[in-house]
């Protein structure tokens, strides 16, 4: 069944993927027989020396990190003494470290397992300066869950929400230092219910992660004998014909959540669930496939939000949300005074003022920070053909897919 799924479709079994990266059998092995005894304690002889020459380097590594923990914790001092005015989490720092670690990095390790560590690094730094919390969508293990872990690592506290609505009070009255909101998917396009909590909301848009989204079949049964998979609407519509040529005769359910999705499966013979390895390890639901969505670039982007504004990185985005008269060609000198200005446009949408009939709100995402003498000026210009002009925030461009 394995090697079948693997030949139809995209989903990858686990169990064979494993087994393609393992290197093939010796003529001794394959028989059946042991190693031979002389050659296994000739290569344990010339894998010592290394073996001591990598505990080396680990116990370097593990004096280096904590030397680096002690200038952290004065970077943390510093910050509580002055009532946090340099905020614990500065994306445009982030973004600059990061730069500079991939600058520094000469291989052999790939750049995302470097990156991979000093998120870690920086994650446990937030929590000497002053542990942080971070608001998602919940249930645990859904994919803003997962986002969140992604971005803000493990040693940060993460605070389940059951609506956008709630993770933005929560930031605004300080009960949360950050939430992750999902903007748009690749596949679905905007997030209308995040993009309405925008309409009216002292938060500011402080930076953005951008999340390859994969779905995988979850489950304790094995796949011959799986009647029902259960996971939310939009996954299993990302994932319909893979369902189709593998479980055709098993029942999609529609579930709250993909983390609700994974509790029923665990507790239910006979079925599966689709959703993230986070709800999977959460549940203890084993992964029999992986990446079993149609589109393999299955991508949302997330939105960090905050009460304050990041400061310029020089390769920045900022957002806005503004409203016009109810009269022809209204919209198009907006856009104009943005083309008037060279600024190049990443995102144009509209949704209901909820005000008024036919009144709308457009959000425009623009390349540059507000703080830019270029779109400063766009910004004042554009305001003159507006009812309202908000500013949503300025934040660093999100470059890697996470």
């Amino acid at each position: 069944m394995a090697g079948t799924a693997r030949s139809a479709v995209g989903g990858s079994p686990v169990q064979s993927r494993a087994m393609s990266k393992s290197p093939p059998p010796s003529s001794a092995s394959s028989a059946g027989s042991e190693p031979d005894p002389a050659a296994r304690a000739a290569a344990e002889a010339r894998l010592a020396p290394l073996r001591q020459q990598i505990d080396g380097i680990d116990r370097e590594l593990v004096a280096l990190l904590n030397r680096r923990a002690g200038v952290v914790m004065q970077v943390g001092e510093i910050k509580r003494s002055t009532g946090e005015a340099v905020p614990i989490y500065a994306p445009d720092r982030e973004q600059a470290v990061m730069a500079r670690v991939r600058d520094a990095n000469a291989g052999p390790l790939p750049d995302a397992c470097v990156e991979a560590i000093w998120r870690e690094l920086m994650s446990g730094s937030f929590a000497l300066e002053r542990p942080l919390r971070i608001g998602y969508l919940g249930p645990a293990g859904s994919f803003s869950h997962l986002a969140a872990r992604k971005k803000f690592g493990a040693s940060v506290e993460y605070v389940e929400f059951a609506d956008f609505a709630s993770i933005f009070d929560a930031v605004a009255r300080e009960h949360a230092d950050y939430g992750l909101i999902p903007i748009e998917n690749s596949t679905h396009g905007g997030v209308t219910a995040s993009l309405d909590c925008f309409l009216d909301t002292p938060v500011k848009i402080a930076a953005e992660v951008m999340v390859a989204i994969h779905h995988n079949l979850l489950s304790r049964t094995p796949v011959a004998d799986i009647k029902k998979v259960y996971s939310h609407q939009q996954a299993l519509g990302q994932c319909r014909r893979w369902l189709q040529s593998q479980l055709p005769h098993a029942d999609a359910i529609a579930t709250l959540s993909t983390s609700e999705a994974a509790r029923i499966a665990a507790g239910e013979p006979g079925s599966a669930a689709i959703g993230s390895t986070l709800a999977g390890q959460l549940h203890d639901l084993p992964l029999l496939f992986e990446n079993i969505e149609d589109n393999p670039n299955n991508t949302t982007r997330f939105s960090i939000i905050a009460r304050r504004n990041a400061r310029p990185s020089g390769d920045d985005k900022t957002s806005i949300l503004f409203t016009t008269q109810h009269t022809a060609g209204a919209l198009t000198e907006v856009l104009n005074v943005f083309r008037d200005h060279g600024l190049n446009l990443t995102r144009l949408a509209e949704r209901p003022s909820q005000r008024m009939n036919w009144e709308y709100y457009f959000f425009i995402d623009i390349e540059g920070h507000a703080d830019d003498p270029k779109v400063a000026a766009a910004l004042a210009e554009a305001r003159t053909h507006c009812l309202q002009l908000t500013v949503l925030g300025s934040f660093p461009q999100a470059r890697e897919l996470m």
